[in-house]
């Protein structure tokens, strides 16, 4: 396992969010985490990316717990996120905003940076044929110097996700990747996703409203309802889960 979630409870004032929960996450596969609104989704990102300290239980990535460590430590050591709303630095252009995620790759002191010494020019050149190619693998190296929030809805999650890749994660989180795009946007994003992952060796954790990516893209499945799990597994067998379907659609047997 890459990633273990162990009987972690998260509670807000005296609103339980996510309820003793645990799952793991095997190397090189993508796991979906799915439910409805509220279920408790984005909660746990938060709790594994750092931005939330977890009441109860552990958190831990490689074997190693990461449970009360900063987010930016985190991202250290191998795990990177994408946001269910796009954030990006809007003043800058799209290559820049990829070379962001390079920032532990610069190997050059802040002095030399100022003096633009030789060292420094050598790296910016570096890092920018890496992030360039990240870009060419996205389709949207045509983009670089464009203002990433110029950009269609669809381009600007690629730019997101393209970010994400460059801190070079072990494990990425996507957090409804798919959210606001057309058919045609959905399937270029899945087909992306699957060659970074091989190309790059990477694991993904996705939450996804979209039930037809998920099939199309998950391996496995973790279905949470208030915050508990009800469902894990293939994601053919959730759609047909009886607990999944009151889930999503309520409980009709007694309607």
């Amino acid at each position: 396992m890459i990633l273990e979630v162990k009987n972690v409870t998260m509670k807000f004032g005296g609103v339980t969010a996510i309820d003793n929960l645990s799952f793991g996450v095997k190397s090189g596969e993508i796991f979906g985490l799915i439910g409805p609104n509220g279920a408790g989704k984005t909660t746990i990102f938060n709790i594994i990316t750092g931005n939330y300290q977890q009441t109860e239980g552990e958190v831990f990535f490689l074997h190693e717990s990461i449970s009360g460590i900063k987010p930016n430590v985190i991202v250290q050591k191998g795990i990177a996120r994408t946001f269910q709303n796009i954030r990006l630095f809007k003043s800058m252009t799209v290559l820049d905003n990829v070379l962001i995620g390079f920032h532990n790759e610069a190997n050059y002191t802040f002095f030399e940076s100022i003096l633009r010494l030789p060292r420094y020019f050598s790296n910016e050149k570096r890092l920018k044929v890496a992030a360039m190619d990240i870009l060419e693998r996205f389709g949207i190296a045509q983009f670089a110097d464009y203002p990433a929030t110029a950009l269609s809805y669809g381009n600007q999650r690629k730019v997101e996700i393209a970010r994400a890749v460059a801190t070079e994660p072990k494990l990425l989180l996507l957090d409804e990747p798919a959210a606001g795009m057309n058919p045609i946007e959905t399937e270029d994003l899945s087909n992306i996703i699957r060659n970074i992952k091989e190309e790059y060796g990477l694991t993904i954790l996705l939450i996804e409203h979209d039930m037809k990516f998920v099939n199309n893209m998950c391996d496995k499945v973790l279905v949470l309802d208030y915050g508990e799990e009800i469902f894990e597994g293939k994601p053919s067998d959730a759609i047909v889960d009886k607990k999944v379907i009151a889930a999503y659609l309520g409980d009709f047997t007694h309607a």
